[in-house]
C-alpha cells in the first residue's frame, strides 16, 4: 500500500482532526503548514511529524501528493489554487468559499491539471448517511417526496471561542448557514439531487458575543420533493434528525444516537435497521480514506468541487435573505 505525502494547510481544531484521522488510515505520511508557531510546535510533537512549515510556498516545494485546506473559509480558494497551481491534488475543508471569487478559476486548474479536488462535507461519510444515499439509489422505499431535517446544540460547549475565532463574522465564514446548515444543504443535494429553489428565516436569537445568525429555517425544492431544513446553535440537547418521506415507507435517521429507522405501513411500527455506536474519528477516517482512494483512481463518494459550488450558492441566496425585510404578509389579529 503506498504512503501519500498529505500537507495539511491549518492546524486549528479541524486541521488537527485531519492530522489524526489521515495518520489513522495508515496510508499517509503527514506535515503541516501553520503560522502560529507555538501551535505548529504543538501539534508536531504530539502527533510526531517530521515536516513543519510557516511559509506555505516552501510546504508546497516539499511537492506533496495531497493537501488539505482546513484554514478560515475565506482563503480556501487562494490557497488550493496555489495549491493546484503547484500540481497537487485538494481536500477543501467546507464551505468551499465565503464568495464566488476564485471558485471559476480554481475549477478550470484542477480540470487542466486533472487533480482530484474534493470539499470536505463529512457527513457523505458516516455509514448511516451513505446507506440511506444506496437505498434510495435502489428505489427501496419509493420516490421520495419530502425530507426534513431538525437540528441544534448548543454550540459554545463545544467551541467556547467561537467569538474569537472564524464563526464571529460572514466574511470568514462564521454564522449558523456556513458553519453548520451548510452540511445538511450537502447531504440532502447528495441525497435527492440539486435545489431548484429556497427561501429562509434566519436571526441572531441567543448567543453572546456575536451578531451572525445562530438560528435558520429554510424551505427548499428538490425538482417535485419538498425539504425543510431547521437549525439553531444554542439549544441544550445536542440533537439532529432526518425524516425523509417516500412514497412507500418513511425513514428515520437519528444522527447523533446513530440509529436509522423505516416505517413501512401507515401508524405502523418503526423497524431499526441500525442502531450501533459512532465513533468519533470514524467519518472523518472515512473521508480521509475516501481522498486516498480518489488519489490512486478508484471511485469515491466525497463531495465534488461543482457540487461544493452549488451548495455555496445556496448559501449565499440564504445569506442575501438576511438583507431582505418584505418578504412576509402580515396577518390581521382580530380581537373578539
Amino acid at each position: 500500500m503506498p504512503m501519500h505525502q498529505i500537507l495539511v494547510i491549518g492546524a486549528g481544531s479541524i486541521g488537527e482532526r485531519h492530522i489524526q484521522c489521515f495518520q489513522q488510515t495508515g496510508r499517509a505520511d503527514v506535515s503541516i503548514c501553520e503560522i502560529d508557531s507555538a501551535l505548529r510546535n504543538r501539534i508536531a510533537t504530539d502527533y510526531d511529524l517530521r515536516h513543519t512549515f510557516e511559509d506555505l510556498a516552501k510546504a508546497l516545494s516539499a511537492k506533496p501528493d495531497g493537501v488539505v485546506v482546513a484554514t478560515p473559509a475565506h482563503l480556501h480558494v487562494p490557497m488550493a489554487l496555489q495549491a493546484a497551481q503547484a500540481g497537487c491534488h485538494l481536500l477543501i475543508e467546507k464551505p468551499l468559499s465565503t464568495n464566488l471569487i476564485g471558485v471559476g478559476e480554481l475549477a478550470q486548474c484542477v480540470s487542466e491539471s486533472q487533480r482530484v479536488a474534493q470539499v470536505g462535507y463529512v457527513m457523505r461519510h458516516y455509514p448511516l448517511v451513505a446507506k440511506v444515499k444506496n437505498g434510495l439509489g435502489q428505489g427501496r422505499w419509493g420516490k421520495p417526496l419530502q425530507l426534513t431535517i431538525v437540528s441544534g446544540q448548543h454550540f459554545p460547549l463545544y467551541r467556547p471561542a467561537y467569538r474569537e475565532i472564524y464563526y464571529a463574522r460572514h466574511d470568514t465564514g462564521g454564522g449558523a448557514i456556513q458553519d453548520g446548515l451548510t452540511h445538511f444543504l450537502d447531504t440532502a443535494h447528495w441525497w435527492l439531487g440539486p435545489i431548484d429553489r429556497l427561501t429562509g428565516d434566519m436571526a441572531h436569537l441567543a448567543l453572546d458575543g456575536v451578531e451572525v445568525e445562530d438560528t435558520v429555517n429554510v424551505l427548499a425544492r428538490h425538482g417535485e420533493i419538498m425539504g425543510a431544513y431547521h437549525f439553531n446553535q444554542h439549544q441544550h440537547s445536542n440533537e439532529t434528525t432526518f425524516t425523509l418521506v417516500c412514497e412507500s415507507a418513511t425513514v428515520r435517521l437519528d444522527f447523533c444516537t446513530n440509529r436509522l429507522r423505516v416505517m413501512k405501513q401507515p401508524d405502523g411500527e418503526w423497524i431499526d435497521e441500525s442502531n450501533d455506536e459512532l465513533q468519533r474519528d470514524e467519518a472523518f477516517t472515512n473521508q480521509a480514506n475516501a481522498f486516498l482512494d480518489a488519489l490512486e483512481g478508484r471511485p469515491s463518494a466525497s463531495c465534488t468541487l461543482d457540487e461544493a459550488r452549488h451548495t455555496l450558492d445556496c448559501q449565499l441566496a440564504l445569506l442575501e435573505e438576511t438583507k431582505r425585510t418584505s418578504r412576509w404578509r402580515e396577518i390581521n389579529h382580530c380581537s373578539t
